[in-house]
């Protein structure tokens, strides 16, 4: 079963419809339908999330909100994660605590979809103030597995093809490492280009919104409909680090293969050493995450102690962090930022592994994002699209990155991987 029939006909079975019932699921399959096609799969299809949700848990609340016209995406339904919040809508921050808190306003980013004609479907589960504590959402791919945090449930909406667009964040790796082990496409983009007001912060220097469709065709649309800018095609050299990353030997394989498969239908590669320069940044995110989201929650954790969960944990560990330690954090990004600039001047674009390996067994691990936090650190544009992998594997993610401002360059560099990883 290739990916595609994966996506279509267990899911169409799972929705209740007929195969011939069911076209509208990717978003380049809902922008090419007719208004009335749009309004029809929309009326039936809130019942029918419900249904298949009950096994996966991808959502706190599905409400479809009225249409709120036209523009590119009407009638277009999207998920949106319980971080984010939404006016008249459950926004609990994945917390027991705000369990039933409803969400006084619409967040910027929810705002900008709504006026471009999408319909609010409902609210997707997170980790617990999108950090640890697991969500109940469970992988589409494998029910054992976790979806990854901590935009657990949107990953799980759009892989169990029950809405075609879903909102996420980044503050860690909570987009990539998700739509790597759900087997399709994540996007943030470059740090501070889309305003995250509205959405509860974590870290300011380094919350960032994150989106998922099926794939980078559909990602392009989306990025498109929302006014930013579609790029260009260019065919650009391709940096591939070496010596290898760390990562779990299922991935390590898949992403030789993928290299492989690359090189010989003519992509150009350049190898680049990146290895010292990422475990910098990580030790660096670590730093500054702890730090600011200590700040941000210890008023929350004065109120709650460890009724926090897991972010008790952390504001007691990030509050001991002296601030001169976070001043040389920050100054070991900027340092850092140069370099890649320059990186990315002779490699546009550089390919790293989207996770350390396939989507952990259980739901309490949501998995290990340290092939993401580099680049959520330098505030870089990053996408994954799905390696090829074995029939029964859990999907695997590559991840593309490229300086800050090209966000179009790697949505279509992604594209351009996808289709010659399709073909070959």
């Amino acid at each position: 079963m290739n990916r595609r029939t994966f996506l279509v006909t267990p899911v169409a079975l799972a929705l209740g419809l007929r195969q011939s019932d069911a076209p509208l699921e990717t978003l380049s399959q809902w922008l090419a339908a007719t208004t009335d096609a749009r309004r029809r799969a929309l009326s039936v299809r809130a019942d029918r999330v419900r249904a298949a949700d009950a096994e996966i848990h991808a959502w706190l609340q599905i409400a479809p909100q009225p249409a709120s016209g036209g523009g590119p995406l009407a009638g277009v339904p999207f998920g949106v994660k319980d971080i984010i919040e939404t006016r008249g809508l459950s926004t609990e921050y994945g917390s027991p605590i705000y369990k039933g808190r409803i969400g006084t306003r619409d967040a910027a980013i929810v705002r900008l979809l709504k006026e471009k004609g999408g319909v609010l479907f409902g609210k997707t589960h997170t980790t617990g103030f999108a950090y640890r504590q697991p969500a109940p959402t469970r992988n589409p791919r494998d029910h054992a597995h976790t979806p990854g945090g901590s935009s657990s449930g949107s990953a799980a909406a759009v892989a169990a093809g029950m809405v075609p667009l879903a909102i996420g964040t980044q503050t860690g790796g909570s987009t990539i490492r998700p739509a790597s082990y759900c087997g399709i496409t994540g996007f943030k983009g470059t740090f501070g280009l889309l305003s995250t007001d509205g959405v509860l912060p974590f870290a300011k220097s380094l919350d960032t919104l994150g989106f998922f469709t099926h794939t980078a065709v559909d990602m392009l649309a989306f990025w498109t409909a929302i006014g930013q800018p579609a790029g260009r095609d260019e065919e650009t050299m391709i940096g591939t680090p070496e010596p290898a990353l760390e990562v779990e030997p299922a991935m390590a394989a898949a992403f030789r293969s993928t290299l492989g498969r690359l090189r010989q239908a003519g992509v150009p590669t350049k190898p680049v050493d990146i290895s010292a320069s990422l475990a910098r940044l990580r030790a660096a995110q670590r730093t500054i995450m702890f730090f600011e989201g200590a700040r941000f929650h210890e008023e929350r954790f004065r109120q709650y102690g460890d009724r926090l969960e897991a972010m008790a944990e952390l504001v007691r560990e990030g509050l001991e962090i002296p601030t001169p330690q976070y001043d040389q954090a920050m100054n070991e990004v900027r340092e850092l930022r140069e370099r890649f600039s320059e990186l990315y001047r002779s490699t546009p674009v550089i390919l790293v592994p989207a996770a350390t390996g396939p989507a952990p067994l259980g739901l309490l691990n949501t998995g290990d994002s340290s092939m993401n936090a580099p680049f959520t650190a330098l505030g870089t544009p990053a996408a994954t699209i799905p390696m090829p992998v074995a029939q029964a594997a859990l999907p695997l993610g590559l991840q593309l990155t490229a300086d800050r401002g090209q966000d179009a360059r790697v949505i279509r560099t992604a594209i351009r991987l996808e289709q010659v990883l399709q073909a070959s």
